[in-house]
Formats: structure tokens, sequence, C-alpha cells
């Protein structure tokens, strides 16, 4: 093959050229005359300069020169060697040549077919997003010309309702309500046509709202519901109404805050005395010694007036919140008063009254703080100071039916719908408490530190007498005319506290306190002049006095043993009588008791007026009488539970007898309900008579005041008659088993006797083959289980 200078390469000598020339290129490259050309940031420019200043120029060409001869070289003989891949990748550049050629072809076919479409979408799609534009642009102008068209008519038709007045009043807000929606969301200045209508809208509103707080303002004054409830309407139709009622409240609180200090003011209570002599700078204002009685006049002659404001006030509030509660928006019905609270506050007149108890606690404090006359004037005259308070709680419950019949005699049945919570109209709202809120109580604890200091004076008062008639290292009693003296006293004190029960209560206290002194002081004066009394001889005076009751005892024993015998012969005639009756068809009984209550009720009286009332000594008398009238009750109750069989007629006839053996055992007693656990049994067992076995069984009453074989026994009159009770299984009489009952007071024997009598009836149901047992009797030994577990 020629080489590219004319010459024949011979393969032996080319694989010897090619080795040559290898070790000719790590020549070069081992050379550092050409290592700075391989480098990537080569700079011809910076080489050059380097190679001026370092060497010969004409030596550094000639090494050059040499090396671009040897690189000749070396590609000619790598051309050589590699002509065959050459010539392929030469082919191969021809074919991708086609290849391009081809795909470029087809990208501009491509090109022109993309070309043509987009030329088809986008003319329709800027016309669409052109109509759509145009489409927005001319809802947006219908709109607002709706917008202008129907406040051009509201505002016609607003010009209109306003010159109606107070008539059209309502109608007015509601199309300043439209109007204001209407303006919403949109803005309307410039546009010529409504600029005066916006104006007059403006006008019109601020002139409505005007309008409706002046009837409201009217309306609370008067007490008219009508035209409150005029005036809650328009507020609700222009939408401010909550806003409006807070504003109106705060005003009441304030108008009430600043005549509390107006009325406590020191210079305005003192001017009247400070108008003859001016007082020099520096000199404080108050009332001269001669000037008190005028001072205190002026102070609770403002007292009274501040009241009276209260009063209205609460009353105008009260007024409002009743409105409040009735009226109802005609068009959503929605009750105004749930507008209010339906941000979780509380209901107007709670909160109102809350701040107006706090206003006067605090401004009474900072007064009563700064004057000491102020403070002097409220502590020493509390009961006047509480009369007021007492006088304007009465006040306000007087007007809460005063507003209650205004609106009876309203008759605004249009403005108000039927409510369905009728009762609550007929509740004080200053009488209704809270868990958490007494209104009465909190303005009385507005009070409470002047009553304290009044108590104590008070206190002081009442033992002033008492110190002075019982000097110490006196040994005088009291004269008539000192005692005269301490029970004046006590009677002023009780009759200036009368102004308040629960102040009448603490100066009670104060009264008990006294006497307790008067006692203490006359117990003294009584031992100091008995001290030289032998101590032996009151024993022996007592030992005789022990003797002397014993033999009232004995003397009297016979009578009372044979009263209590005839007491239980009668009672135990109970049971001759029938009980087994169903009840009438009227309900009511034809006689208020049975016959033997009535025997019972004569007997105990002939006893006391013919035999016990002849005794002067009555607490001895009524020491044994209350005893034998325990022992009747006690049997009465046992024989009750013995009755059998007892219908419904029979339970009110013997409940009739329960209440009839409080009357028949009266004159026995100093007060029934002193006979203790058995009068409390005798009340706590009639109701049990018509309750069902389950609740009977369930009552608290059991095992502490009823004692369970009572109740168990009972239980039998409301088993079938093969259930035996303990005196039928024995087959006793009831005055044998009352007196085996007396032998055996013990509750376990009695209750052992009980179980007998079941275990019988289990036996005899069993005999018979029976598959149940009667509905009383798993409570019976429910009970029976109870019982024997609570007596071990």
């Amino acid at each position: 093959m020629e080489g590219g200078d004319g010459s024949v390469a011979v393969p032996g000598l080319g694989a010897l050229g090619s080795g040559a020339a290898a070790a000719t290129v790590r020549e070069l490259l081992q050379d550092e005359c050409y290592s700075d050309f391989l480098n990537e940031d080569f700079d011809v420019k910076t080489y050059t300069s380097q190679s001026i200043h370092q060497a010969v120029i004409a030596e550094q060409l000639a090494k050059l020169a040499q090396g671009i001869s040897q690189l000749d070289k070396e590609l000619h003989l790598q051309v050589v060697a590699r002509h065959e891949d050459l010539l392929a990748q030469a082919t191969g550049i021809e074919s991708l040549e086609g290849v391009l050629q081809m795909m470029q072809t087809r990208i501009g076919a491509l090109q022109g077919a993309v070309d043509r479409m987009k030329a088809k979408i986008v003319e329709p799609y800027n016309k669409i997003v052109a109509r759509t534009a145009q489409l927005a642009r001319l809802q947006v102008a219908c709109d607002l010309l709706r917008r202008i068209i129907r406040i051009l008519y509201l505002c016609k038709r607003l010009q209109g309702q306003l010159q109606g007045g107070s008539r059209e009043i309502t109608k007015a807000a509601q199309s300043l309500n439209e109007l204001d929606y209407l303006s919403q969301g949109i803005d309307l200045s410039g546009i010529e046509v409504i600029e005066n209508d916006l104006l007059f809208i403006a006008r019109a509103r601020l002139e409505v709202e005007n309008q409706a707080k002046r009837l409201l303002e009217q309306g609370v004054e008067t007490q008219n519901p009508t035209q409150v409830g005029t005036a809650l309407q328009v507020f609700h139709n222009l939408g401010i109404l909550k806003d409006t009622i807070i504003g109106v409240v705060d005003g009441y609180r304030a108008t009430l805050k600043e005549n509390i200090n107006s009325a406590l003011d020191i210079k305005v209570l003192t001017q009247p005395s400070q108008s003859a002599v001016r007082g020099g700078p520096g000199r404080s204002t108050m009332p001269t010694p001669g000037n008190t009685a005028a001072f205190r006049a002026s102070l609770w002659t403002n007292m009274e007036k501040l009241m009276d404001l209260i009063c209205s006030v609460c009353g105008q509030v009260q007024h409002l919140q009743k409105v409040l509660a009735k009226k109802r928006d005609p068009v959503s019905h929605i009750c105004f008063i749930e507008e209010i609270i339906k941000d979780g506050q509380p209901e107007i007149f709670y909160t109102f009254w809350n701040s107006v108890t706090q206003a006067l606690s605090s401004q009474f404090h900072t007064a009563t703080e700064s004057s000491m006359f102020l403070k002097q004037a409220f502590e020493g005259e509390y009961p006047k100071l509480l009369r007021l308070c007492n006088d304007l709680w009465k006040r306000l419950q007087q007007y809460s039916q005063n507003i209650q019949g205004n609106f009876n005699a309203s008759g605004t049945t249009d403005l108000f719908v039927d409510l369905q919570h009728m009762e609550d109209d007929t509740q004080d709202i200053f009488i209704a408490k809270k868990p958490d809120f007494d209104p009465e109580k909190a303005l009385k604890d507005s009070l409470q530190s002047y009553e304290a200091a009044y108590l104590s004076k008070s206190l002081s008062r009442l033992f002033d007498p008492i110190n002075l008639v019982f000097p110490p290292g006196g040994r005088n009693p009291p004269s008539s005319d000192e005692l005269d003296g301490i029970i004046k006293t006590i009677a002023s004190e009780l009759n200036v506290a009368a102004v308040d029960a629960n102040l009448t209560l603490a100066v009670s206290k104060n009264v008990a306190k006294t006497i307790q002194l008067y006692g203490v002081k006359s117990e003294q004066l009584v031992v100091s002049s008995q001290s030289s009394f032998p101590p032996a001889a009151e024993q022996t005076i007592i030992s005789a006095l022990k003797v002397i009751h014993a033999l009232m005892g004995n003397a009297v024993q016979p009578l009372l043993t044979s009263v209590g015998d005839a007491i239980e012969a009668i009672i135990i005639t109970m049971h001759q009588e029938d009980f087994s009756g169903s009840s009438s068809s009227s309900g009511k009984l034809d006689v208020p008791c049975s016959l033997y209550m009535k025997e019972l009720q004569g007997f105990i009286a002939r006893v006391m007026s013919d035999y016990f009332k002849h005794f002067e000594c009555l607490d001895f008398v009524f020491d044994n009488t209350e005893a034998i009238a325990q022992r009747a009750i006690e049997l009465f109750i046992r024989h009750a539970s013995l009755i059998r069989p007892l219908g419904e007629g029979g339970k009110m006839r013997l409940a009739a007898d329960f209440a009839q053996m409080e009357l028949a055992v009266g004159p026995f007693c100093r007060r029934v309900s002193n006979l203790g656990k058995s009068y409390r049994m005798l009340r706590s067992f009639r109701p049990l008579l018509f309750q069902t076995s389950e609740n009977v069984a369930n009552s608290p009453t059991l095992g502490d005041i009823i004692p369970f074989s009572i109740i168990i026994q009972f239980l039998f009159t409301r088993a079938p008659a093969e259930m035996k009770s303990p005196l039928q299984k024995a087959e006793w009489s009831h005055a044998r088993f009352s007196q085996w009952l007396d032998d055996h007071p013990s509750e376990k024997d009695r209750l052992l006797l009980i179980r007998g009598a079941l275990e019988a009836y289990v036996q005899t149901v069993r005999s018979r083959q029976g598959k149940e047992f009667a509905p009383v009797y798993p409570i019976m030994v429910q009970l029976l289980q109870k019982a024997m577990s609570a007596l071990q």
C-alpha cells in the first residue's frame, strides 16, 4: 500500500515503525518543552511570552519544528496502520448524513402539520376567550344594572316609607337592609344615576336608627311592649340588634355608676353646710359637728333617690329582656334573645344585675374608706340601709308583675307569637335563682361589711346595761327599773332589726348571748351568796328528793299499767274489723278512721282529763305518759302489719288510722315529735302501705327506723293463702303472738320464727309439686338474708 509520501509500507517494517513511533511519543510527552501543550488551560500568548524571556527564539523554534515533524510522522503511521477502520467510519458517516437528511425532512413535514393544526385551533380559541370575557363583562354589567334598578326601586319605596313615620319604620328598615345587601361586594361609586340615591340611603339609615333608638327609649320608660318590639324589629332588620342592646345596657350601667358616685359625694352632701363659710385652701370637706344631722338627712335622701333610680332602670332592663324573649322575626322565626346569647353570653338581666351589685359594693367601699362620716352613717344606721335594699327588692318583684300585666293588656298579637312556655311569665326573674347566682343575696352581700360592724355595736349596746347592773364585786341583784332598762334595750334592738328576717336572726343571736351573760352574772351572784352552804346539806336534800320521786312513781305505776293494758286491748280489736274491701268508686272513705281508733282516741282523752290532769307535777306526768304513747305506737304498727287480708280500701282506711294515731297519743305528749324513734316509725310505715313489694324492700327506712321483722311480717299480707304467717303456722291468737314478741325482744329470735314459716311454705309448694313460688317470696327471702347478715 502506498503511503502518503509515495513509499510502499512493508508489514514488518510497519510494525517496527509503530513501535518506534510509540517510543518517540513517549519521549515527546516526557520532554518538559512539550508538557505545557497538554494542559487544559494552555494559552498561546502566555506561552509565547515565557518562551521569549526564557530561551533563544531560534532554538525554541527549531525544537518546535522538530516536534511537529515527529507528530506528522506519528499521524502518518497511525493512518497507515488503521486505514481500513478509517474507511469504514467514513462510509458510516455518509450513511448517517443520509439518515439525518431524511429525519430533517420528516421533522419539516411534522412542523408543517403542527402549523396547520395551530392555525385551526388558535383562531377558535381566541374567539372563545374573547366571547368568555365578553360574557363575564355582560354578566357583571347585568348584575350591576339589576342592582341599580333594584336600588332605584327601593329608594323610591324607602322615601314613601319614611313619610309614613313610625308605622312604616320596620318596613323602612327592611328596605335599608336589602339596600345594604345590594351594596355589599361591589363598588357603586362613580355611577351618576345613583349617586344621590346613595347619599339618601346613608341619611335614611341614620334617621331610621335615631328614630328606633328614641322609640326604644320611650318604650322601656313607659313599659310599652309594642314600641319596644317595633324598635327591636328595626334593629334586627338593620343587622345591629346585638350591638344596640349591648350599648343600651352599657349606658344604663354608666348612668347608675355615675348616680352612685353622685349620691355618695361628700362634697355634694356637705354643700349646704359649706355655703355659708367657704373653706380655705387645703381644708378637707366634712360636716361640722352641728350639721351632722343635716348631713345624714341629705345622705339618706340621696340613697332613697338612688334606690328609686335603680328600681326604674332594672325595671326597664327587665322589660327589655322580656320583649327580647317574646319577640320573633316574622321571616326567620328566630327569637331575638337567641341572637343575644348565641355566643355563650349570659342573660341580659343577670349580667346587668351582677354589675349593679358590684358597682354598689365597690362604690360604697371606696366612699366609706375615704369618708369616716359615711362609714359611721352606714354602720350606725345599717338597718335603714338594709330596709332601703329590701324595699328595692320588693318593688322589683312588683315591677315584674306590672310588666306582665302590661304584656297581657297590650293586645299586640301581631308583634308577639303565642308562647309555649307561658309558665315562665308567671315567674319573677328577680326571685329566680341560678346554681351559681342568687340575685337577692348578691344585693345584700354588697352591704356585708356594714352588717358585721352593726352587729358588733349592737352586741356592745346589749352588754352595756348588763355590765352596769352587775358591777365587779357587787352583791345586790338588779332592781326592777334596771331589769326594765335591760328589757327595753333588747326590745329596741329587736324592733330596729325587724326590717329584715336575717338581720332579726342575727340580732336574736346577740340577744341570746345577752341573756346568757345575764344568766352567768346572776349565777355568779347566787354562788357568791351561797358559798357558805355546806355540800353535805345539799347531798342530804338531794337524796330525800330521790326518795320522793321513787315514791311518786310507785304510786302511779298501777294506773300506768292499767292504762297500757287497756290501750293494747283496744288496739287488738282492729283484727275484728274488715280491711279486705276494695276502694270505693268515688275514691273517698265513708269514715275518717276505724271504730277501734275512735274508741282509742276517746279513751286516752278521758284518761288524761279524769286522772292525769289532776296532778300538778306535769313534767313527772308527761315523763310517764310519753312512755305509754311510745308503747301504743309500737303495738299499733305491730298489729297493723298482721292484718290479713288487706284490700285497697283497707289500705286507705288503715292509712287514715295512721294519721289519727298521732292525734290519739297527742294528749300523752308535750309534742308528738318528742317520741323519737316510735314517731319516726309511725311516719315512715304509712307510705309503705301503697308501695310495691320491690319499693318496700328498697326503702331506706328499713333496719334503722323500721325493724326488718315488721316489714317481712307485713309482706305476708301480699302472699297467697297457702303461705302461712308465723301467727297462722303456730295457730296462735293475736294476743298470744303479741305476748310472744314482748317476751322475745331480740330481732334474731323474731327473724328465726319468720324463717320457719317461709321454710314451711317451701315444703308446701314442693309437696304439691308446684313449679314456682309466689312473686313476693323471693323478696321476703332477700330481706330475711339481709336482716340476718346485718345482725352478724
